[in-house]
């Protein structure tokens, strides 16, 4: 979790911007109690005016799921399956 006080985050150079999609620069932030992802691209408007475009996102959060989703179930004896 970020130490980040409330309504306060940093935010960095993306030194491993390898596609022109990808942000010029991300960090965390604290909104209003939540911390939040931000990504920001540097953009220029068609008069010329340098900008930020902004996206906040929720942390992402890796599943712990197992990676092997194709395990077999293990086998309980059913009633109809008894030879006799």
């Amino acid at each position: 979790m970020s130490e980040n006080k409330i309504n306060t985050g940093a935010i960095f150079k993306n030194e491993k911007k390898s596609a022109q999609s990808h942000p010029d620069y991300r960090g965390v932030v604290n909104a209003n109690g939540k911390e939040m992802e931000i990504a920001l691209w540097l953009r220029e408007s068609k008069s010329g005016v340098k900008y930020f475009s902004v996206m906040m996102t929720e942390p992402f959060v890796k599943d712990n799921a197992p990676a092997d989703d194709h395990a077999p179930e293990p086998l309980t004896p059913q009633e109809d399956d008894l030879p006799f």
